[in-house]
């Protein structure tokens, strides 16, 4: 085994939020995440309507379909396959497809997750592209199915292509903030936007 393979297990193996993640029944660690920024953010109520873009394995669509019941939905999409989640509607797609849209049936979200990750080369600057063009396609099917007073939750990675980002999002939306939660590994380049007032929509009919 690789020395960074054996760093990786063993820092897996001693993570407190793997290990609470386990007890806790939740798919992975990244749910703390998501718990944290919620606790913070007030994102997710009782019968909200939530789309978790590139959901898989699921620990997202976990916790917000808990905070949406009763009388909540979520929407689950990945091009990876999702292990069937109570109160959720599984899609294994490219969230860019239309058949998410067909989907909402015209709904629009009142929340839009984005906690992704590109396929990693380990060359910083084709990572930074794929990055940026995953979340500018999130950002467009905002402008196409999240409510003016939504929320839109995006996985950024500080970078050359973060402040990109953040313009972007400064242009599409009134309210931007930066959140960086305890369960996102300090050493990791990882943060999280929550961005509010979308400025401008598009009909989804």
């Amino acid at each position: 085994m690789a020395k960074s393979s054996k760093q990786w297990l063993r820092r897996h193996v001693t993570d407190p939020y793997v290990r609470k993640a386990k007890e806790q029944g939740y798919r992975s660690r990244a749910a703390f995440k998501l718990l944290e920024i919620n606790e913070r953010e007030k994102l997710l109520r009782p019968g909200f309507t939530v789309v978790d873009l590139g959901a898989a394995p699921g620990g997202w669509s976990q916790v917000a379909a808990q905070k949406v019941a009763p009388g909540g939905r979520v929407f689950a999409i990945d091009i990876l396959p999702i292990a069937p989640i109570s109160g959720v509607v599984v899609l294994e797609a490219d969230f860019r497809d239309e058949i998410l849209l067909r989907s909402l049936k015209g709904t629009r979200a009142d929340a839009v997750l984005f906690d992704v990750s590109p396929n990693l080369t380990g060359i910083s600057n084709v990572d930074q592209a794929r990055g940026l063009e995953l979340s500018l396609a999130a950002v467009d099917f905002c402008v196409k199915a999240l409510k003016p007073g939504g929320v839109f939750v995006v996985k950024a990675f500080h970078g050359e292509a973060f402040d990109e980002l953040v313009s972007s999002l400064k242009r599409a939306f009134s309210k931007v903030r930066v959140a960086k939660p305890t369960a996102s590994r300090g050493e990791s380049a990882e943060t999280y936007v929550v961005v509010r007032g979308l400025l401008c929509s598009a009909k989804t009919a």
